[in-house]
């Protein structure tokens, strides 16, 4: 059996008769959180499923300048965590009709309210960078989620896929390589040593 349908079975199998089943999907950037939670989307029942992505409380960059942290975007300091925590409980919760905020990686901003949560939808995959970072606050979002999966993936791994995602938004090569140094290993970094413990972990090479 794949890594991917070992999940999707540990998930069903776990959820049992849960009306709402929440998943923790994290790990460093650029360890295919997204890609794993598109597959497991695939895979779960259809019309049953909704991603919610933590990139879409990225802060401004404008918010970012005026605090000095444009460099750093995509470090923990640079989310809105209170308004993710609050999203986050309502869908706990169960409201209906939850907007969600995505982000727009080809704007580089976010784009509010860009999808909706129906109440019906059974199981909700949050996937992002911190969502196990053993840090406060990020800690207090422990009890809000049923099932985690951590992908982990070799530094090496990593700073190849970073290097290519940069390289596709136009960055020279030097220029991509300052930033994947400066700013997206020590966020990798801090997600690898800094984080809980995860019900299932996958491991790069492992097929999904």
């Amino acid at each position: 059996m794949s890594a991917i349908a070992s999940i999707a079975s540990a998930i069903f199998k776990r959820a049992g008769k849960s009306e709402r089943f929440i998943v923790a999907i994290a790990g460093p950037p650029g360890a295919g959180k997204s890609t794993l939670s598109e597959k497991l989307r695939e895979l779960l029942p259809e019309g049953a499923v909704e991603v919610v992505p933590m990139d879409g409380f990225h802060l401004d960059d404008i918010v970012l300048e005026r605090r000095g942290m444009r460099a750093r975007k995509g470090s923990p300091e640079s989310f809105d965590f209170a308004g993710f925590e609050a999203l986050l409980k309502r869908i706990r919760a169960g409201e209906p009709d939850i907007a969600i905020p995505v982000f727009d990686r080809s704007m580089e901003l976010s784009r509010a309210a860009a999808a909706i949560l129906d109440k019906e939808v059974r199981f909700v995959l949050v996937e992002g960078n911190y969502l196990l970072l053993d840090e406060e606050p990020w800690s207090r979002l422990a009890d809000l989620f049923d099932f985690s999966v951590f992908l982990d993936v070799p530094a090496t791994v990593l700073e190849r896929r970073l290097l290519a995602r940069w390289h596709d938004h136009g960055l020279a090569d030097e220029e991509a390589r300052a930033k994947v140094a400066a700013n997206d290993m020590p966020n990798a970094g801090r997600v690898l040593a800094r984080r809980r413990a995860a019900d299932m972990i996958v491991g790069d090479g492992e097929e999904l």
